[in-house]
Order: structure tokens, then C-alpha cells, then sequence
């Protein structure tokens, strides 16, 4: 690096660059072993990221972090940046459709048959005998205070339609 690309960005901006490349390093380490494969990562950092999982004393693991932090500015991180992105836009759709299912199946619990047609509008497929029965099972558990065994089987039942290749 020659004295002229030294002048083009601040020390300040340097090492705010460094720590972005840290916190990038941070988020991988919640990656599984194939994810961090997939990324094309250098043999190096790899094994940087490995070391850096199984180390729980903070003083090392912030020492660990320093190193794959340097060696992530060997790198093009765009595609970690894009992994991270994905990752992270996967997680929020995999939570919000998670509340709907929660909303729903409460819905169904609460309000009973007049939810039924809009659930089996959102799952064509459904058994609606079973879903019928499920609703009153959780209902039933719900006035008596028992556990909620029903409830989680409907929760259950909902998410597997969900999850049906064929739902929309």
C-alpha cells in the first residue's frame, strides 16, 4: 500500500472498517460448518472461525475475533455480506410466519367456527373434521386449565400445512 491510498481514507475509517469485518466475523460464527463452506472461505479463515466456536474465555475469543478480523481483510467479504443478508431476511420471514400461525391458531381457539373458512381459505387442503377436532380439543384444555397438549398439536398441524409444497 503506497503513501497516496494511505491518504485517501482516514485511520478512523480504517478501523471502522476493521471492526465491520469483526462483527461480519461474529455473525459467521452462528453458521454451520456446510453454510460456512458454501462461502468459499480460504482453508485459513476457516479454521480461524472453527478455533473461534469452541473458545469460551472471553479474553481468547476476543483475541480469536482480532485474527479472523485480519483475515477478513484479505478477502472480498461482499458474498459474506450477502450471506448475512440472506441469512438474516430468511430468519425474519421464518419468525413473522411463525406469529401468524401463533395469531391464527389463537384465533381458532377463541373465536371457533367463525375463523374455520378463512383457515381453510389460507389451507385448501386441510381436514377440516381434523381441524375441527383439534380446535375443540384445545378449547376443551383451555376452559379446564389443563395442559396445553391440543393446542400445540393444532399449532403443529397448521405449520405441517404450511409447509405443504402445494400451499400458497
Amino acid at each position: 500500500m503506497n503513501h497516496d491510498d494511505q491518504d485517501e481514507t482516514s485511520k478512523s475509517q480504517r478501523k471502522r472498517d476493521v471492526q465491520e469485518l469483526k462483527r461480519l466475523g461474529v455473525e459467521l460464527l452462528d453458521f454451520s460448518d456446510d453454510a460456512l463452506r458454501q462461502l468459499l472461505l480460504p482453508e485459513v479463515l476457516l479454521d480461524a472461525l472453527r478455533t473461534a466456536k469452541r473458545i469460551h474465555s472471553n479474553g481468547a475469543r476476543k483475541r480469536q475475533m482480532q485474527y479472523i478480523g485480519k483475515l477478513m481483510q484479505d478477502i472480498d467479504a461482499t458474498p459474506v455480506r450477502q450471506a448475512i443478508e440472506d441469512r438474516n431476511r430468511q430468519h425474519a420471514t421464518h419468525t413473522r410466519e411463525f406469529h401468524l400461525l401463533e395469531t391464527l391458531r389463537e384465533q381458532l381457539i377463541t373465536e371457533g367456527d367463525s375463523v374455520l373458512p378463512a383457515a381453510l381459505a389460507q389451507f385448501p387442503h386441510a381436514d377440516r373434521q381434523h381441524l375441527r377436532k383439534l380446535v375443540r380439543q384445545a378449547r376443551k384444555e383451555q376452559e379446564t386449565r389443563q395442559p396445553p397438549r391440543a393446542s400445540r398439536l393444532l399449532f403443529r398441524y397448521l405449520r405441517e400445512l404450511q409447509e405443504e409444497p402445494d400451499h400458497f
